[in-house]
């Protein structure tokens, strides 16, 4: 399939791996695209796994809707069970970055009848960063979040010079450039930066529906050089997991997928083959 289509937007999905495979959902955060795991489908592709990686809500020029809205926690987890629903997938196994794994941390607690099991990268548990809000520097690493609350100021500020701070920006945290500048690119698109950023202005508007208590099997991939959660948030993610549980420290920063692919698919495929042995 190289798309899906729920309630009158239709999303980009990139498919690759045997038809047939166990599936891998790939979920990409800000500002990426799915094809954020580019060079981790290939690696899990040859093991026998199906991986579905869509851009998602706003990243996708079918599904950009206007407004906060839409970009609720809730509607961005409905997408993914869509996806699933559209392939055929009963239950997948789910991955998740940045903004990707605050989704997917949310789909494997609020929907766990769909999940497998659950590779998140970077993106602690959502209650661990607000439990570290209190105990740590994190309110420090989570300053643009307020930032981006503002109307149309990111957006005029990024996108000045023809991208020219957003692709600095992200290279500053670690990112590769050639990937830097293909993300700053889509961002250019019509709406898209303004359709991205809504994700994080919705936040004020999706409270009530947030991620809890996870028991799928679960394994956690944090780079010890993340510049935007805290250490006590990466610590404290255990506490939210009731299933299986593993947590691996990186030596890496916040990029896993692009810059760590081989870990990432060897910790997946792993799952992935535990859960054919010992279906939970």
């Amino acid at each position: 399939m190289d798309s899906f289509s729920r309630g009158g937007l239709t999303f980009d999905v990139r498919d690759s791996g045997p038809p047939d495979g166990p599936v891998v959902v790939c979920l990409h955060g800000f500002p990426q695209d799915g094809s954020a795991f580019d060079a981790v489908a290939p690696l899990l592709a040859a093991q026998g796994l199906r991986v579905l990686a869509p851009d998602q809500r706003g990243y996708s020029p079918g599904a950009r809707p206007t407004g906060r809205a839409p970009y609720v926690l809730r509607e961005l987890v409905d997408d993914v069970v869509a996806l699933l629903d559209a392939a055929g997938v009963e239950r997948a196994h789910v991955v998740g970055h940045d903004w990707g794994g605050a989704v997917a941390w949310a789909l494997a607690s609020r929907r766990a009848d769909r999940v497998a099991s659950l590779t998140a990268l970077s993106t602690p548990h959502p209650a661990a960063v607000v439990r570290s809000l209190t105990r740590s520097l994190q309110p420090l690493r989570s300053w643009y979040m307020a930032a981006f609350q503002l109307p149309g100021f990111p957006e005029r500020l990024l996108l000045a010079d023809d991208g020219a701070r957003l692709r600095r920006t992200l290279v500053s945290t670690g990112l590769a450039e050639d990937r830097a500048a293909a993300y700053t690119r889509r961002m250019q698109e019509p709406g898209a930066l303004t359709a991205a950023l809504a994700w994080y202005r919705a936040i004020p508007l999706g409270r009530g529906f947030g991620a809890g208590t996870v028991r799928v099997p679960t394994a956690y991939l944090s780079g010890r050089h993340d510049p935007f959660f805290a250490p006590a948030a990466v610590r404290g993610t255990a506490r939210y997991v009731r299933g299986r549980f593993r947590s691996v420290a990186l030596d890496a920063g916040h990029w896993v997928p692009e810059a760590e692919p081989d870990r990432v698919a060897d910790v997946v495929t792993s799952l992935a083959r535990a859960a054919e042995r010992d279906p939970h």
